[in-house]
């Protein structure tokens, strides 16, 4: 290939993933944002037993932890919350809402935080100060006049505690709705909807422990490196015990290549590094279910080979047998798919797919991890319910060593779906709520995100709450979510730190609440407080918080919700201020509405805490039939028309979700910007295009009269799948139209986005 051109910004990362780089980048952060000595004692505190709960990932706690229990990218987060930067009333003073929206998403959250309840005013378009009960009493008589509770939408992010999103959802039902938009439904809902399904469990079955006894990891569509950091030990401590990690993803991420453990002295003295990947394939952007049914293709060849023979074959056939039904079926299915078809629509070859399931049948235990890359497309429910059926296939969920392991990103929006943030609670749930407080519980079926948004658009919503998250910028299509969210008669955010979201004032009523975060101190009437949270592994523990907080004006989350609901609830029949005075209280009523809380106080002062009933982990299986369900997908997706490619959104190493710490991206080594495209060279060549060039990128999908493009962007030949593209979250969520989702589960489809590339036009 021709010697690249030299690009601003872009240069070649030949190191680990890890190693001195990462402490490098954690010695900034703690130097740009944590002025004090005690905020710097917080990050020993960081996952510890007696500490809070690192807000950057869901990745669990080891049981012995060490002194030194946090990543790079959890070192981010915690001194971009607790950093020493204020934007209090002053500073909105000096400051219109119309200049701080030309502000980058990076500089509106390195103001520093929020520190007193502030309302919009419309003369001077800035955010004044008001006293919290004035606050409260605004936003109580704004959501009684709006009449319908239907047409109010109650946001919840993944970062709120156990506590609060408990409340959260009590007050929304007893005020009348089941409208709970939540950051599940732009990342795991494919799982939640999935796998309830197939094995009747809406989340993983593996605990860190069954990593220890593992034969085979399959890593599919997420980038550890980043997006949870703390598993690479994990994965680390597989590689050297000789367990092949096989990898399927369209981008290769150093990540799933090297490491280098900052937690090993030895290691970064020497310079070592541990190879993680023992396989990387890549297939195109959106070929998931074509490469799970290559697999299972080549599987069920070789075990019918096998058993002509006069062997055992290779599946676990007492397994499927006792404990599932539609083998049949799925069978039936992969003879009529040819190998010719399964290669265009995965990109891989057939040699590819025979060799990745001559690992899988060689391994007598394997866990298969899986985060976005699956979820977050039209089908995404499908490519979960694929892994599944590979996994039963040999008997490999409900035994040590193996099992499904969904990569959830925030630290707890697993704990927020368990204690009831969900549009379609179950008939169980509501009874247990309404015996437990007397309040009347609606049945009817409410918003997911998506549908959130577009009842906003339609104004059949007109008030949006959001207990935290940045939900504006993390939808797909701003075009349409920033209008809609313009639009309504109240607006009201639960936050710590200035986003774009809370700019979308409108003409009617916004307020911007402070709140305290994981690290600060919560003392109530009853005295020193915890929250609690669950870990993408069903671990619930503790989070104790010990910095002074930011201000003497913050409340906490529970308290703000409590709040709120007595203000427009005067006649509520849940003393609200009893049950903020001592959490104990709060959890005492989980355990009262869920039974996998049962001991709940005694047991999370465990140290570690402890582990949520997991039924499928034990086989038992809570679908209709009580058998796990092998589950047919059809064909798939087809390959894209020739001149068509597939883009994929990703998050640079620099920031979490919608959170921009800095501009730089180590690992694919790119620094001091973000307009960048990836794609592979010979589609560049192809297009006439070369590694630098400038272009635009048009979604094909926009719609009539719809025309989705970035313009402008500057392209870098990498290492990615022919065929595919890969952008940045959340820029590139402008080619992404809102009905661009997956049909069974609502996820937008950020990770597979039909596109032409275009040199760029002149300006």
């Amino acid at each position: 290939m021709a010697k690249k051109q030299q690009v601003p910004g872009v240069e070649e990362f030949d190191g680990p993933a890890g190693g001195w780089p990462a402490l490098g980048a954690v010695a900034r952060a703690v130097r740009d944002q944590m002025a004090v000595a005690d905020e710097l004692r917080a990050l020993k505190r960081v996952n510890q037993p007696d500490g809070f709960d690192c807000p950057g990932c869901a990745w669990p706690d080891p049981k012995h932890t060490s002194s030194f229990e946090f990543c790079e990218n959890g070192a981010k987060a915690v001194a971009w919350e607790a950093t020493g930067k204020r934007a209090g009333p002053e500073f909105f003073a000096g400051h219109s809402v119309a200049e701080l929206w030309s502000w980058s998403d990076h500089r509106l959250e390195d103001i520093g935080r929020l520190t007193h309840p502030m309302r919009y005013e419309h003369a001077t378009d800035r955010y004044v100060a008001v006293d919290w009960d004035e606050a409260f009493a605004g936003i109580g008589a704004a959501l009684r006049a709006v009449g319908d509770p239907d047409a109010v939408e109650f946001y919840a992010s993944g970062r709120a505690s156990n506590e609060a999103a408990f409340l959260w959802q009590l007050f929304a039902r007893e005020f009348g709705t089941n409208n709970f938009p939540d950051c599940s439904n732009m990342c795991h809902e494919a799982t939640s909807v999935g796998l309830p399904e197939s094995i009747g469990f809406g989340k993983g079955t593996v605990s860190l422990e069954d990593f220890e006894h593992c034969d085979a990891i399959f890593s599919i569509g997420h980038n550890p490196g980043t997006n949870h950091p703390r598993m690479l030990s994990t994965l680390r401590a597989a590689a050297r015990r000789g367990v092949p990690i096989v990898v399927i993803n369209p981008m290769r991420e150093r990540g799933l290549e090297r490491f280098a453990s900052p937690q090993h002295p030895l290691e970064m003295l020497t310079g070592g590094e541990t190879r993680l990947a023992t396989t990387y394939s890549q297939p195109r952007v959106g070929g998931d279910i074509a490469v799970l049914q290559g697999i299972m293709k080549a599987l069920l060849a070789e075990d019918a080979a096998q058993c002509e023979a006069g062997g055992a074959g290779l599946l676990d056939r007492e397994f499927i047998s006792r404990h599932t039904e539609g083998f049949e079926a799925l069978g039936a299915e992969l003879a009529t798919l040819d190998w010719p078809d399964i290669e265009a629509r995965s990109g891989l070859g057939r040699a590819d797919m025979e060799a990745l399931a001559a690992i899988y049948a060689r391994a007598d235990r394997v866990i298969v991890c899986y985060g976005m890359g699956i979820t977050q497309h039209r089908h995404g429910t499908q490519n979960v319910q694929q892994i599944a059926n590979l996994l039963l296939l040999r008997g490999n969920i409900g035994r040590p060593g193996a099992g499904i392991c969904p990569l959830r990103g925030h630290s707890n929006v697993q704990g927020d779906r368990t204690v009831g943030i969900t549009e379609a609670p179950t008939e169980a749930w509501c009874a247990a709520l309404e015996g437990e407080f007397g309040i009347r519980v609606p049945r009817r079926r409410g918003h997911n995100a998506v549908e959130a948004v577009q009842a906003i658009s339609q104004r059949r919503s007109r008030a949006m709450l959001c207990l935290g998250g940045n939900l504006a910028v993390a939808m797909s299509d701003p075009d349409t979510v920033f209008p809609a969210l313009r639009g309504l008669d109240l607006s009201v955010h639960i936050a710590t730190k200035l986003n774009r979201s809370h700019l979308l004032v409108g003409q009617g009523q916004s307020f911007l609440l402070p709140c305290l975060g994981r690290t600060e101190r919560d003392v109530q009437e009853g005295g020193e407080q915890f929250v609690t949270v669950e870990d993408s592994m069903s671990m619930v523990h503790a989070s104790r918080g010990s910095l002074a907080p930011a201000s003497d004006q913050l409340r906490s989350e529970p308290a703000i919700v409590a709040g709120i609901a007595g203000a427009t609830l005067p006649d509520s029949r849940v003393d609200w201020r009893h049950l903020v005075a001592d959490y104990a209280r709060i959890r005492a009523a989980i355990e009262a509405v869920h039974p996998d809380f049962r001991d709940y106080e005694e047991r999370i002062s465990t140290p570690g805490g402890f582990h949520l009933e997991n039924p499928a982990a034990r086989r038992q299986w809570h679908t209709p039939t009580g058998r796990a369900r092998f589950l047919c997908a059809g064909a798939g997706p087809a390959a894209p028309a020739p001149d068509v490619l597939q883009l994929a959104t990703v998050r640079s190493h620099d920031q979490y979700n919608t959170t921009i710490y800095g501009f730089d991206d180590r690992y694919r080594g790119v620094r001091g910007r973000r307009d960048v495209v990836f794609a592979h060279p010979d589609d560049l060549a192809a297009l006439g295009l070369a590694h630098g060039d400038r272009v635009d990128i048009e979604a094909v999908d926009g719609g009539a009269g719809t025309r989705r493009r970035l313009r402008g962007y500057t392209v870098i030949a990498g290492q990615i799948a022919r065929g595919s593209l890969a952008a940045y979250y959340p820029e590139a969520n402008a080619l992404l139209s809102l009905d661009s989702h997956d049909r069974q589960s609502g996820t937008p489809a950020y990770k597979s986005i039909p596109v032409r590339l275009r040199a760029a036009a002149a300006e």
